[in-house]
């Protein structure tokens, strides 16, 4: 157990003991991916197994509290008061149109060239060519209206060390490969057929 989630132990409330496993077992996932290696990786891919994670922990306590009806306003609030969740990411899920706000990060119009929002916020039938998770998040679609939202860069975030040195083709095989299956997962939750003709683009691409 972390030193923190054990200090916190000693003054949480009821149910903590029920939650605390799975709040364990989402700090050692953050804290990999803070460690992991940053060896042949692009530098924006390094931070998007830490926004996915920092969502995935918040939305379990949040879907514990609202939806489940498993744990109390006084344990959900302790959550939030002691930082072991995202208590303003879980503030903006109450609002219409962001139900499944993938981060904040996704939201800061400072943080992109255009001042704008970032792509993961553009519903998937309003977007043309190819389909592209959000330099900043990894998020391809956090829209509320997308089916399976928020829709992450899950095609195993590279790890080998074909995207260096003398194996240049061998990467850009690869990564053509991943672009195809994010193009043809995005065609299906649009309802365009199968997903054949997401890969017949992300080929052309």
């Amino acid at each position: 157990m972390s030193n923190r989630l054990q200090r916190l132990s000693k003054k949480a409330p009821a149910g903590w003991d029920t939650v605390l496993p799975t709040l364990e077992m989402f700090d050692n996932r953050m804290k990999d991916a803070v460690n992991e290696s940053h060896e042949g990786k692009r530098k924006h891919e390094t931070t998007w197994p830490i926004h996915r994670i920092n969502y995935e922990k918040s939305r379990y306590v949040y879907e514990l509290y609202y939806n489940k009806q498993e744990i109390s306003r006084e344990l959900y609030d302790f959550c939030i008061r002691e930082k072991v969740v995202d208590g303003n990411l879980m503030a903006k899920w109450k609002k219409p149109g962001y139900e499944f706000l993938c981060s904040l990060a996704a939201i800061n119009k400072g943080s992109t060239n255009f001042g704008t929002t970032s792509v993961c916020r553009v519903p998937l039938r309003l977007r043309s060519g190819k389909i592209a998770p959000s330099v900043t998040t990894g998020c391809i679609s956090c829209a509320s209206c997308d089916k399976g939202a928020p829709i992450w860069w899950n095609s195993r975030l590279p790890q080998d060390e074909g995207r260096s040195g003398g194996k240049g083709r061998e990467a850009e095989a690869e990564q053509e490969e991943e672009d195809a299956e994010i193009e043809r997962r995005a065609a299906m939750l649009r309802g365009d057929g199968d997903g054949d003709a997401g890969n017949k683009r992300a080929r052309v691409d």
